[in-house]
């Protein structure tokens, strides 16, 4: 009696479902994910130890590291503020602003548009912060 010796077949991995699989994954990800939209003004965010930051979507007053005011991005001089923000907010029943400063700006000019925006009245301000990971404990 006689066997056949079986020849070893060659096995290959198909790529095409890996691929496939890829760029379905690929699409989830830019479907799912949200672009933040940030102004062409250069700011470093102060960091914080232990208060995580949280995404608000309000009307948002920039102060860029030279001590110029932004409102959503439009230059706003300091004696008309309270007028911007009244116009601004006057529809608005939560009267929340987001104040993104710079933090090199000098104190004194955060409290000033502060007062300002309280003024204008303004119930509640909101400064995001950035969270530094090496100063977490």
């Amino acid at each position: 009696m006689r066997f056949r010796e079986k020849t070893p077949s060659k096995s290959f991995i198909n790529l095409t479902p890996l691929v496939d699989m890829l760029f379905i994954i690929l699409l989830f990800f830019l479907v799912t994910s949200t672009f933040i939209d940030q102004p062409n003004i250069q700011l470093e965010l102060p960091t914080t130890k232990h208060t995580p930051t949280s995404k608000v979507d309000e009307q948002v007053l920039t102060i860029s590291r030279d001590g110029r005011l932004f409102f959503q991005n439009e230059p706003v001089e300091r004696k008309k503020l309270i007028q911007v923000l009244k116009k601004a907010f006057s529809q608005q029943t939560e009267k929340t602003l987001v104040l993104r400063a710079d933090k090199n700006v000098p104190y004194g000019l955060v409290v000033d548009v502060m007062d300002a925006a309280k003024g204008a009245g303004l119930k509640k301000i909101v400064a995001p912060t950035v969270v530094d990971p090496e100063k977490q404990s």
